[in-house]
Order: structure tokens, then sequence, then C-alpha cells
């Protein structure tokens, strides 16, 4: 039995080093050519349409070549953590960030842009709920301590990934960076709002001061700036606060 059980492993393993791989490892002896195209192209097919539909803009960026060359890499090469087909996006990414040298057809933004499809993504479908029991979602955000909800994350890029496509691929970053809030709001519709660096501050504050009221939250970052004009400061703030609220991006204010 022992042997049994190690001989179909064998032919387990033979057979999906093939489909994954077929230009290096060779097929099970006993399945025809025949049956062997059938799953080929099944899997590598179910695989790349995925990704191309997880990553749109980046896939306009390749012609046919270039892209099924880089899927078949990864299919090829890279060791998933996860066995479940909704996180093949993930380990894309992975592959992207962690593993692919870069090829003189992968443009220098590859990366960031990758994670920023891929976030909106892992919010579309994140079954993560907020909490509300410890929250009122009318409070006063200047009197009381605002809460970011948990499905709104901001990113700061050296690149403007938002606007890129086939027309628009900058050469070199930025020289400021690119803030980001990507959300998903009480609709389940994922957003993203483009931040200034004083909003992003706030958000970064909001994030880790998570004692503190929105008007103590202004007074931080209006000292932080030395702002000439605090008052400017403070009224732009109370009126991001509100925004960001309208948003579903903070949900309202800590119970006392």
């Amino acid at each position: 039995m022992t042997t049994k059980n190690t001989a179909f492993k064998n032919i387990q393993y033979e057979f999906a080093a093939h489909l994954r791989d077929p230009d290096h490892a060779s097929a099970p002896n006993d399945i025809e050519d025949r049956r062997m195209e059938i799953y080929r192209g099944l899997f590598y097919r179910n695989i790349q349409t995925f990704i191309a539909n997880a990553f749109p803009v980046l896939r306009k960026l390749y012609n046919d070549e270039n892209w099924h060359k880089m899927v078949r890499d990864f299919f090829a090469n890279h060791q998933s953590t996860s066995p479940y087909f909704k996180d093949i996006s993930r380990e894309f990414l992975t592959y992207l960030q962690q593993e692919r040298e870069p090829h003189a057809e992968d443009p220098i933004f590859i990366k960031e842009l990758a994670h920023y499809e891929w976030i909106e993504i892992y919010l579309t479908f994140s079954d993560i709920e907020p909490d509300m029991s410890t929250i009122n979602p009318k409070g006063d955000l200047l009197k009381g301590v605002p809460v970011l909800s948990p499905l709104a994350q901001m990113y700061s890029y050296q690149y403007p990934v938002h606007k890129i496509k086939p027309s628009f691929q900058p050469e070199q970053a930025s020289e400021q960076p690119t803030f980001l809030m990507i959300y998903r709001n009480k609709q389940d519709q994922v957003g993203f709002m483009e931040l200034n660096p004083i909003t992003a501050m706030l958000i970064g504050l909001i994030n880790s001061e998570n004692s503190k009221t929105g008007q103590q939250l202004l007074d931080e970052v209006v000292a932080t700036l030395q702002h000439p004009n605090p008052d400017a400061v403070y009224k732009g703030g109370a009126q991001t606060l509100k925004q960001l609220h309208v948003n579903n991006i903070l949900l309202g204010t800590i119970l006392p």
C-alpha cells in the first residue's frame, strides 16, 4: 500500500509540475498529450484571466507576449501560501514585490501600481465589519475622539498610481509623495481620495493618537506646521473631518 501511495503521489507531483511549467517539466508517462493539453490550457487560462481582471491597468501596459511571459513565470515559479482561488491576486502581488527581477518591459512603478490595484480588491472582499457598539456615529468630531474606519487605509506612493494609464506612464518618481485614502463605504462601494499633506498628517494622527479629540489633533497639526495662518488650518481641518465622515472614512466618535 505504501508503495502504491508513493507512486500515486509521484504522479501527482509530476502532473502539477508539468501544468505549472510544461516547457521544463515532463508530463506523466501514462497520460496522452491531448488530455494534458486540456488541463494545461484550463489551468493557465483561469489563473491568467483572474490576474488580468484583478490588475486591469497593469494588464493594459503590457503587450500580449510580455504579459503572458510574466504570468507564466509567476505560474511556474511562485510558491503560494494560500490554497484559495480568491487569494491569487495577493500571491501575484507578492511575486511582483519580492520575487520578480526587473525586466526591460516592466514599468518603473509596477510594484506601487499593483499594490494600489490590489488594495481595491482587498477592501471589496474584506469581511471586516466595523464595531459600532462603542461609537457615536453622530458625535461632534471636534469635541469627541474621531474613529477611523478599519475599511479605510491611507498609503503614500512615489508615483501618482491613481492616474496611470497607457497614455500616462511616469518615468521617474514624483518630487512629492502621493497620499491616497482607499476606503469602502456603507454601500460597500470602494473609492479613493487624494489627500494633501496636511490631511494626510491629520489622518495619521487620528490613527495613532486614539485618545485625542479632533480639536486636540488640529492643535497638534498647527503646532507641527507652525502655519502663519492657524485659523485657516483650523477651519480647513474642521471641514476635512466632516468630509471624511460623509465618506465613511470616519465612523464617528468614541462613546464616553
